[in-house]
């Protein structure tokens, strides 16, 4: 049986993993094992925050559009149920941006939401 020399594979390996590691501090972008062993916490937390920047920018977009509807007189909360209750089918993302971008439009949505809410707050809602 032939002998497998690997010098190439295992040279390309780590010629790959210092690549990666090199805007890293210290023997983490020089030594293989320290730059291997920090690559894969990297690597966790780069998957992890990805995940988290939904919730990050949802968050942001909720506290825009509270912000922007206690200006019109109303908060978060109602606003979205009467924005449900007049069949407006508007996401948190658009909202959030006609918030900053276009208060006009903002606006119009707002009284259209008032208009569809019950008149008395603590009435149940009928579906």
């Amino acid at each position: 049986m032939a002998r497998v020399k690997r010098a190439i594979n295992a040279k390309k390996k780590r010629r790959v993993v210092l690549e990666r590691a090199s805007g890293y501090r210290g023997q983490r972008s020089r030594l293989y094992r320290k730059a291997k062993e920090q690559m894969l916490h990297s690597m966790t937390y780069a998957y992890r925050d990805r995940k988290d920047r939904k919730g990050t920018f949802r968050r942001l977009w909720i506290q825009r559009i509270n912000a922007a509807a206690r200006q019109n007189g109303i908060t978060y909360n109602r606003l979205i149920q009467g924005l449900r209750l007049a069949e407006i089918h508007v996401d948190r993302k658009i909202l959030a941006d006609l918030a900053v971008n276009d208060a006009a439009t903002f606006a119009t949505l707002v009284e259209a939401a008032k208009k569809a809410l019950p008149a008395n707050v603590n009435a149940p809602v009928a579906h």
